[in-house]
């Protein structure tokens, strides 16, 4: 599909952040951040949840003051975040209007300088130039025709008379989206636009994206779209140095970038350490010579100990000295995902499924074996039975018809898409209440590198949705499980996560079944068997 906003229009757009800081409630948000980006340029902004990614948005609109920094943008600028700007008993055409208001703008304007000219006013020649090169700019006349083509490709309600009150939360999204991408703004800032899009409309949003002559920033969990739409990634999550990462060459160069920057800030760390205990071995050695020498060897006079004491006292006193200015500036790099070892259950059979259907959820009868180190990925549209299945195997629903036979020494581990009520217990004891039940030797929540310090002491009540759902893939892995049940496994996580999370699930000995509509987690497990619903 072709560009319609002007080549000078495009070529104008930018965007620039120098020394962005931000804090809310005295904790740092934005730390230090640098961007630039140009026509043609597609920025991917990613990071843990928390790091600031919607607030960075808030900031590029204009919407959000940063507390020091500069700030500019070049162009009208299109904003998709999570809020809908209007009530339930609006409609959406009223939406439509709204999002269009740059567009209906410049048409007016164009039919005043337009009478003004037919009236013969003074000046009315200039400003009919400058009306007509705005709506030029914005293909103003093609903007309702480009939103219409933009409803039809991601499915969202074309009536303009429909209240918004009456349409789902995903409806309402999709309307604005389509909204956003026939608007004809130089400058798109987007936050989690495949949310609620099924294969068309994503490879929908992927097309006019990729075709953008602007300025896209992106804040997606998507990894797929990411790898095929960003020009660049921003890295919000911690660094060596405390500040944000630019990496260019798309995606792939960003996870090879972030996985050498990652080295780097290791061996920096490991080595201001090393230095560390080697002074204080300095240190420790020259306090022994100094109490050993109070006491001469066997021959030797008091007048001995007496001259070489006080170079001794000299000696610590420098070690002292060069160990308190040692400071270890570079910070500890956050653990890595640490995938336990989970048992393999061989000869046996470890879960058997025949003729399972469960009335109204799962039509078709399903029927499959697994024994240990297989592999299986469940896919289907939405509404198919995936997370239906995956509840009766591992026995969290009867089904209506069929039976399921599990191996009575198996252990079956299920990560659903909800997690539990919350309890009074933080993250680290309720996970070691459920390794101290399970009775089986397990790692600590802290090693296995899914929560960072601060989270493994808070209430789980008080969790972002992205640190509660690392906690419930622990408390599954506590239990050491011979087979692994993975629902949405993807969901509320870090790309960099997911992508040690696959590598993980690819080696281990247990078998392992996955239901997801995750496109590059389809591509990354594209070897292993498929059972289509």
């Amino acid at each position: 599909m072709s560009s319609h906003l002007s080549p000078a229009v495009a070529r104008a757009a930018h965007v620039r952040l120098s020394g962005v800081h931000l804090s809310f409630g005295g904790r740092p948000v934005l730390t230090g951040v640098d961007l630039v980006a140009a026509a043609g340029d597609r920025v991917a902004v990613v990071g843990e949840n928390g790091r600031g990614k919607t607030t960075l948005l808030r900031v590029l609109a204009g919407d959000l003051p940063a507390d020091r920094g500069d700030v500019h943008r070049a162009g009208s600028v299109g904003v998709a975040d999570q809020q809908i700007p209007l009530g339930a008993t609006d409609t959406v055409g009223a939406l439509i209007d709204l999002e269009l208001a740059a567009v209906r703008d410049a048409l007016a304007r164009l039919a005043d300088a337009a009478d003004a000219l037919a009236a013969g006013r003074p000046g009315a020649d200039d400003a009919y130039a400058a009306a007509l090169a705005d709506a030029e700019a914005l293909d103003a006349w093609d903007a309702d025709r480009r939103v219409e083509v933009s409803l039809a490709a991601l499915n969202a309600v074309a009536d303009r008379t429909r209240p918004l009150g009456t349409l789902s939360v995903g409806q309402r999204h999709r309307v604005r989206l389509a909204c956003l991408l026939g608007a004809g703004h130089p400058v798109l800032l987007l936050d989690e636009p495949t949310n609620h899009l099924d294969a068309t409309g994503l490879d929908h949003l992927t097309e006019r994206l990729r075709a953008h002559p602007g300025v896209v920033v992106l804040v997606s969990h998507d990894r797929a779209l990411l790898a095929d739409v960003a020009t660049s990634v921003l890295d919000l999550d911690p660094s060596s140095d405390g500040r944000p990462r630019v990496y260019g060459g798309g995606y792939a160069g960003y996870v090879e970038g972030r996985r050498a920057e990652r080295a780097r800030w290791e061996a920096l760390h490991a080595d201001q350490v090393a230095e560390r205990q080697r002074l204080a071995d300095d240190l420790s050695a020259a306090r022994n010579r100094l109490r050993d020498n109070w006491r001469p060897d066997k021959g030797h006079g008091k007048h001995t100990r007496a001259t070489r004491a006080p170079a001794l006292v000299r000696a610590v006193h420098r070690r002292q000295e060069e160990l308190a200015a040692h400071v270890v500036a570079v910070p500890p790099p956050p653990t890595r995902f640490a995938m336990p070892e989970l048992p393999k259950h061989a000869g046996a059979t470890l879960l058997r499924a025949d003729g399972v259907t469960v009335a109204g959820r799962l039509a078709r009868p399903v029927g499959l074996v697994l024994d240990s180190g297989d592999r299986l990925v469940v896919t289907g549209p939405n509404g198919a039975g995936k997370s239906t299945l995956l509840a009766v195997l591992a026995g969290g629903l009867e089904p209506a018809t069929g039976t399921v036979t599990r191996a009575r020494s198996a252990r079956i581990g299920w990560l659903g898409q909800e997690s539990d009520p919350p309890g009074p217990r933080t993250a680290v004891e309720t996970y070691d209440a459920r390794r101290a039940r399970s009775g089986l030797p397990a790692p600590g929540l802290g090693e296995l590198g899914l929560l960072d310090r601060y989270d493994l002491h808070r209430p789980v009540a008080e969790l972002s949705v992205g640190a509660r759902r690392r906690l419930d893939l622990a408390l599954v892995l506590a239990e050491r499980p011979h087979v692994l049940l993975l629902d949405e496994p993807t969901n509320h996580l870090s790309a960099a996560l997911v992508d040690e999370l696959t590598a993980a699930l690819g080696s281990t000995p247990a078998a392992v079944v996955i239901a997801t509509h995750d496109r590059q987690l389809l591509r990354d497990t594209g070897s292993w068997p498929r059972l289509a619903l």
